[in-house]
């Protein structure tokens, strides 16, 4: 019997598991194949590995020898898995000798796509493109050349990239155009990116920048405004850096620069109209043609009205007429003005306002030192504090108006130059002061009201608003520690004026010297001049500014 088998197997060739034979298909049966590869007995293959594909018995076919002899005394044979291995095979030929391989993409996985290149294979989505696509499934289906950048042998895992494929065609691409390419020369390119400072627009396999600078004539806030990804358009060539391999392109220089005879277009004085295309804090920008913008400075928006923000007059596209003020070609400056289509209205003030007139005006506005009154729109008079009354020491303006009272004034001073009315109230009147020997004398008896009470005496509020100073010796022929002990604010008072100082503008008053004879009120008199200016009987104003300092003090308000 063992001289039967080694007859039998001198007779077949040796075969080992994993190579791949020839074989004939000897029969088709429905559940699978039997091929004859030569061997002892036929080997088997499931039909469904010849799906789709035409099969006749007596074809020969090339099938990989999985099992030499199954359970059943056959040999299992695979014709998917000989394919496979062919491939594999081809795939690491191809590796290693650095060349390409077409696939099919197959479908979308985590993190990229999966390739049939005869061998399922993995292309990451960082290596889809040189920009890497934010939608993948846009690319199944489709055939491409892909270099392989990573083989496992052991695990048959293949990695492959698209993006060094096109890469390297893309340098062999600039090469040739850093040969042919020169300064001037107009080229079609697509926008690939855009920036805060510019595109790259894609020439054919070098990158180019148009710089936001070189696209318009015109002012643009950012590229988007003009291009947008994927947009093909024609530039010029500005420059070349062979080195650097770099490409400066222009847009603009595609068409005539408007700048060129822009002081015979935009002389001086010449009225203009335009679009408002940018509002910022400090003017208007008003484009005038297409790449031609001039500045209107807030300053220059209105003679009268005081314009904090351009944007509280104007409003972006809104069509507006101005006046040429000055070009700078050097710059690419146009200074324009609203304002100077009319006339300045202070330059008539004086004519329209002469010294002396009598206006009447609605208090607008209160400060520390005086009220602002209007004369007409936009022009307001100031009325200073000192201005306000001859008699009265004002201290503050709203001790005496309040906003939207009509009061009437005397024009004392125009300003020009700064555009600036003085105004006075008290002008309105004669100074009291002037013939104030004749209205009150040395002796005489009078009486009024206490307007207001420091610590060192009353001023009491006579006929004609003139004020009068009670010091506090004059109270009683007794000593008075406090003045408030013996009078308060409103009280009705008689007393008898002892001293008028009319370069002073002061009147001294007592109430003990009611009773005085003539030769006593000259006693009193004299040492009243003994306290002079040190002890409070001073000038009006000096009074009253003591005594707004003073600890103890009323007035008519209080009392309210």
């Amino acid at each position: 019997m063992s001289t039967l088998n080694q007859l039998i197997d001198d007779n077949f060739r040796s075969f080992q598991e994993g190579e791949i034979v020839l074989g004939k298909i000897i029969e088709i049966r429905p559940q699978v194949v039997l091929v004859d590869i030569g061997y002892k007995s036929e080997g088997v293959i499931p039909v469904a590995e010849f799906e789709g594909e035409e099969i006749n018995e007596g074809d020969e076919i090339e099938i990989l020898l999985e099992k030499l002899e199954t359970s059943e005394g056959s040999v299992l044979l695979s014709k998917e898995k000989a394919l496979y291995k062919q491939n594999w095979d081809k795939i690491l030929q191809v590796h290693a000798e650095g060349g390409l391989v077409k696939g099919k993409i197959k479908e979308v996985i985590r993190g990229g796509l999966v390739v049939n290149v005869g061998v399922e294979a993995f292309l990451p989505g960082s290596q889809i493109d040189i920009i890497p696509p934010k939608e993948l499934s846009t690319y199944v289906g489709q055939v491409h050349d892909f270099k392989i950048v990573k083989i496992n042998d052991e695990r048959q895992n293949i990695v492959l990239s698209r993006r060094e494929v096109i890469e390297d065609e893309r340098a062999e691409l600039r090469e040739q155009f850093l040969l042919s390419a020169t300064i001037g020369d107009k080229i079609t390119g697509t926008v690939k990116n855009l920036t805060d400072f510019g595109a790259f627009v894609d020439l054919a396999g070098i990158d180019g920048l148009l710089h936001i600078t070189d696209m318009s004539w015109r002012r643009i806030n950012h590229p988007s405004e003009m291009l947008h990804i994927g947009q093909e358009l024609e530039v010029l060539i500005l420059d070349i850096d062979n080195e650097k391999q770099r490409i400066s392109l222009g847009l603009k220089q595609m068409s005539d620069n408007p700048w060129e005879n822009i002081l015979e277009k935009y002389p001086t004085g010449l009225h203009v109209t335009g679009k408002v295309t940018k509002l910022l804090a400090y003017g208007a920008f008003i484009e005038l043609e297409d790449g031609v913008e001039g500045l209107v400075h807030v300053s220059e928006l209105s003679w009268l009205k005081r314009i904090n923000r351009p944007s509280d007059v104007l409003e972006i596209d809104q069509k507006v007429e101005a006046v040429v003020l000055a070009v700078s070609i050097e710059e690419q400056k146009i200074s324009l003005s609203v304002r100077q289509l009319d006339p300045n209205p202070w330059d008539e003030i004086a004519v329209r306002y002469p010294i002396g007139t009598k206006i009447k005006g609605q208090v607008r506005n209160l400060t520390a030192y005086g009220a602002f009154v209007g004369l007409e729109d936009g022009i307001d008079g100031m009325v200073h504090v000192s201005d306000i009354s001859w008699t009265r020491k004002i201290n503050f303006p709203s001790e005496v108006f309040k906003k939207g009272d009509e009061v009437e004034a005397v024009v004392l001073n125009i300003d020009r130059e700064n555009e600036k009315i003085s105004l006075g109230m008290k002008q309105l009147e004669e100074d009291p002061w002037d013939n104030i020997d004749t209205r009150f004398k040395v002796g005489d008896i009078v009486k009024g009201s206490v307007a207001k009470i420091a610590n060192f005496g009353a001023f009491i509020n006579l006929k004609d608003q003139i004020d009068g100073l009670i010091h506090i010796s004059q109270l009683s022929e007794e000593h008075v520690e406090k003045v408030k002990d013996v009078l308060k604010a409103g009280d009705e008072v008689e007393a008898r004026v002892i001293r008028v100082d009319k370069t002073e503008r002061r009147i001294g008053l007592s109430i003990k010297a009611l009773e005085y004879d003539a030769k006593d009120l000259e006693k009193e008199n004299k040492s009243l001049e003994s306290i002079g200016n040190v002890d409070n009987l001073v000038g009006l104003e000096h009074a009253f500014q003591i005594a707004s300092d003073a600890v103890e003090e009323w007035a008519p308000s209080d009392e309210k």
